[in-house]
């Protein structure tokens, strides 16, 4: 009889463990993979840790879905992160999202900020009597031979790409014209602070990064000042990658989209502050066919 109790318990324990550990597997194949976001390190690092930090807070609640942050070291880490699957959501420049895009098709650009439908750069200029003179982009002609200029990085929309081309269109080659090749600082801060600093003498950066220094009092006018505006063109956009709905669910691509838009001012003030915008807008992979010509002429893209 003693036998038989120890063996009835014995396997009514094997039969809650079997039972426990099948329940556990399927909680864990129930539970969603994360959400891995990215974007382009375009400015401050600390800004951008916070931007994400809070906006991956926001994205998880909304969709019901882990989300982190995966930081980059380049804009073409970042690229390569989304064609490798290791972001499957990421904050592009126009020109990296086509790169993405490429890299991964059927991926959307799907949200971009309300003035990304219309981007400028900003050209700016060392202060100083030496540079009084200069105020505009047709002021360069014929000065480049004693100027130096820098971008920021060289895949960067707003800080090469289309400063670069519109220089084109004023007339001045970059690559022959100024009076050594141009430098690449890697972010928008970094290019007009070496321009301030004097490293060189002219700068190309993102509008929105520019009017913050000067909103905040940091880009002294005795040192660095504005030279021009370019034409505008399409920029920024959260890009999503093209297996989204296959991993989360049908759909899940456009409740993506939906908690973007549904960003507002009242509620997620400082999400929206952080990039740089008042609301997000809807957008599509067509809005950036300009940009892939310009790079393919400029052999930027292949």
């Amino acid at each position: 009889m003693a036998f038989s109790s120890s063996l009835s318990r014995f396997l009514l324990i094997s039969v809650v463990s079997v039972f426990l550990a099948l329940l556990a597997m399927s909680c864990a194949q129930e539970e969603s993979p994360t959400l891995r976001v990215g974007g382009i390190p375009d400015q401050d690092a600390q800004r951008l840790a916070r931007r994400y930090e809070i906006f991956a807070d926001y994205l998880s609640k909304e969709l019901d879905v882990p989300v982190e942050y995966v930081p980059s070291v380049s804009y073409s880490a970042v690229v390569t992160a989304f064609s490798q699957n290791d972001v499957q959501l990421a904050f592009f420049g126009a020109l990296t999202g086509v790169q993405a895009r490429l890299q991964n098709p059927g991926s959307r650009a799907i949200v971009q900020r309300a003035h990304d439908a219309e981007f400028h750069s900003k050209y700016v200029v060392r202060g100083g009597d030496e540079f009084a003179d200069l105020n505009s982009l047709d002021d360069l002609v014929g000065r480049t031979g004693d100027l130096t200029i820098t971008f920021g990085s060289e895949s960067s929309t707003s800080g090469h790409l289309m400063p670069r081309y519109f220089l084109g269109d004023a007339g001045i080659n970059v690559a022959d014209d100024f009076r050594t090749a141009p430098g690449f600082s890697g972010s928008h801060d970094k290019t007009w602070q070496l321009v301030a600093a004097g490293s060189y003498d002219v700068g190309a950066l993102a509008e929105d990064v520019w009017a913050r220094a000067v909103t905040e009092g940091k880009a002294d006018p005795a040192q660095v000042r504005e030279l021009d505006t370019t034409p505008n063109y399409f920029n920024y956009n959260w890009t999503a990658r093209a297996d989204l709905d296959e991993v989360y669910g049908d759909g899940f691509t456009d409740k993506v989209q939906a908690a973007l838009l549904a960003l507002n001012t009242q509620e997620h003030g400082e999400i929206l502050e952080l990039f740089s915008t008042e609301r997000f807008i809807a957008t599509d992979n067509a809005n950036y066919q300009a940009i892939e010509s310009v790079a393919r002429e400029l052999g930027i893209i292949q």
